[in-house]
């Protein structure tokens, strides 16, 4: 089954967690906490920890971020993680990874399992979907 919606970036922390010894690289590493809201076939809220070398000025650079949601897909509540990572060079978006994280789900979402994905249109709407089973039913 797969549940899409759109969503916005309401909260974006930097940490002061780095890499530790620090090793010198070509882009430096961070760390953030994001807060998340979603509306459509999936309503709710995450809260992300999100890790990224990366280049402000370019664009170009790696993230890796885990989520927890809180909300509903379809209508059907509860919670559960989910894991994304994707590449840029500034102007593209590659070596994508998207998985929901399995025995994380709760409530009437408890025994999801499966994937999704992210894109951002041209005039900035984040897009977000999953492509799931719950306890066998898809």
């Amino acid at each position: 089954m797969r549940a899409a919606g759109t969503f916005s970036v309401k909260a974006f922390v930097p940490t002061e967690l780095g890499p530790d010894p620090a090793v010198p690289t070509g882009l430096p590493v961070g760390v953030a906490r994001m807060e998340k809201r979603y509306e459509g076939e999936v309503v709710g809220r995450s809260a992300t920890l999100f890790t990224a070398a990366f280049d402000q000025a370019t664009g170009a650079g790696t993230y890796v971020a885990m989520e927890s949601f809180e909300g509903s897909l379809h209508g059907r509540g509860g919670a559960f993680n989910f894991a994304h990572s994707a590449t840029t060079s500034g102007s593209d978006r590659t070596a994508e990874f998207f998985t929901i994280v399995p025995s994380s789900g709760t409530g009437e979402l408890a025994g999801i399992s499966g994937a999704g994905g992210m894109a951002v249109d041209a005039d900035g709407t984040h897009r977000i979907w999953f492509d799931y089973e719950l306890g066998g039913l898809s």
